[in-house]
């Protein structure tokens, strides 16, 4: 929430309806009231409450009844020697007692229950309901509360803000630009706002590609709000273009000492395969004492699903080899329904087989994420559409991703399980895991070349 001036707010009462709901602590029943019928709402003037700083009156809460509720025949009883105009009157005197005092902004997307945002002397009907933060601007929103046994409908005025710069996920150290050839900024970096699906780049400094050379430049990220985020970045101008690899430079790890040093009690080795690992002979790795394998089952590209070559025979050979197994889902989507689609591929595909680990979700383009069209929020919400969609089929997910981005960009709001890939000697990453991926660059009986090493947790 943010900490900004805090508005302090007696009710502006737009129109009045009588509306019974039961006694409240300390009352009698003979005070309860509840008419048999009730009149047309009467409009009565503001009440401006005494503070350092009244509101504006764009600020200025109403408070506007709900419809009657039935009374019980004992306070209909009660009430009917009433007169309308008495009865409005008792609201009119109830609704002036109460005050309202909230945050004049909140920050956007920010998760707020209304039990924490508002203080009021009345009861709020729904406490837990979400603070409406979803859209940057001014925000009217409706609740309702209850006062001494009425209802009365409280419109909150408040800002949503973005005070959140965008991220740098990738600064584009290590990028050669072909001398002779235009230069792109947008070719060598990545960047996303948690907002704004559209941040813009702009760079100081001059790369010209007409002279090989090193040129060191200042890039600055800029969403719809005013935030801005930049960094330093030397652009190297070359013969040919050149990006930097993201593999594992280290030696390869043999199954044998990767079991030797991360085995033990509580713990669980295994691989995780695609279709560049080829043929597997999967009683081999079994042997060389793997306990499970995930494998990936497809992925998909322009909206367009892409089963895995392997992922049949790996599914049909680890399973006979006696190999717990689980599958990973690649994808490079931005819109919800293409993710639903995926989730429903995934439930036919596996046609109520069981797994033995929760569904992975693995989207990890983030170095060119700004050409997505997608903020950071919405991915989150990409990875909830598809946890939602194979929920309801009856699959668990996890969200695989690495230590910087399980940090720096996933919310993972509900607590999904984690699978991180982290490839060090240690994993220092302090969220909770039930998996670690160490390495890229193992080796193990049963395969020809690398394949991923991974621990699991009890």
């Amino acid at each position: 929430m943010n900490s900004r001036k805090i508005k302090t707010l007696c009710c502006t009462i737009a129109a009045i309806t009588l509306t019974a709901c039961g006694n409240t602590a300390g009352e009698s029943s003979s005070s309860a009231t509840a008419p048999a019928e009730t009149s047309a709402p009467e409009a009565v003037e503001a009440v401006t409450p005494e503070t350092s700083e009244t509101a504006s009156a764009a600020d200025t809460s109403d408070i506007s009844p709900e419809p009657a509720v039935t009374p019980s025949d004992a306070s209909s009883a009660a009430d009917s020697s009433k007169s309308d105009a008495d009865k409005k009157s008792e609201r009119k005197k109830l609704a002036k007692e109460i005050t309202l005092e909230y945050p004049d902004s909140a920050e956007v997307f920010s998760s707020i229950k209304m039990s924490e945002f508002l203080r009021t002397n009345a009861e709020i009907k729904n406490p837990d309901e979400a603070v409406a933060t979803s859209i940057v601007g001014n925000v009217e929103h409706t609740i309702k509360l209850l006062y001494k046994g009425e209802e009365f409908e409280v419109k909150l005025n408040y800002a949503v803000r973005d005070t959140t710069a965008p991220v740098c996920l990738n600064p584009g150290d290590g990028y050669t630009v072909a001398a002779g050839t235009q230069f792109d900024l947008d070719d060598v970096i990545g960047y996303g706002d948690n907002y704004d699906k559209h941040p813009t780049a702009t760079y100081t400094g001059t790369v010209d590609t007409s002279t090989e050379g090193i040129y060191p430049i200042t890039v600055t990220v800029s969403d719809s709000s005013g935030n801005t985020t930049s960094w330093d970045v030397d652009i190297g101008v070359g013969y040919s273009a050149s990006s930097p690899t993201f593999d594992d430079p280290g030696a390869s790890l043999p199954f044998s000492d990767f079991a030797a040093l991360y085995g033990g009690s509580g713990r669980h080795l295994g691989i995780d395969v695609s279709t560049w690992q080829g043929d597997i002979d999967f009683n081999a790795v079994k042997n060389a004492g793997c306990e499970f394998v995930i494998m990936r089952m497809g992925y998909s590209a322009d909206g367009m699903i892409h089963p895995d070559d392997w992922y049949d025979e790996n599914m049909r050979k680890a399973r006979s080899a006696g190999l717990k197994v689980g599958v990973y889902f690649y994808s490079q989507d931005n819109d919800e329904e293409t993710v639903r689609g995926i989730a429903r591929w995934i439930n036919n595909s596996l046609g109520g087989a069981k797994l033995d680990f929760p569904v992975a979700f693995d989207w990890e383009d983030f170095y060119h994420f700004q050409t997505y069209g997608m903020s950071i929020h919405d991915l989150n919400e990409l990875f909830e559409t598809f946890s939602d969609e194979l929920s309801g089929m009856g699959y668990d997910t996890m969200l695989y991703s690495s230590r910087n981005f399980l940090e720096n960009f996933w919310e993972n709001r509900r607590g999904h399980k984690v699978w991180i890939a982290n490839y060090a000697e240690t994993n220092s990453y302090e969220g909770s895991y039930m998996m670690w991926q160490r390495c890229g660059y193992g080796t193990i009986d049963g395969i020809s070349g690398n394949v991923d090493l991974n621990v699991l947790y009890d």
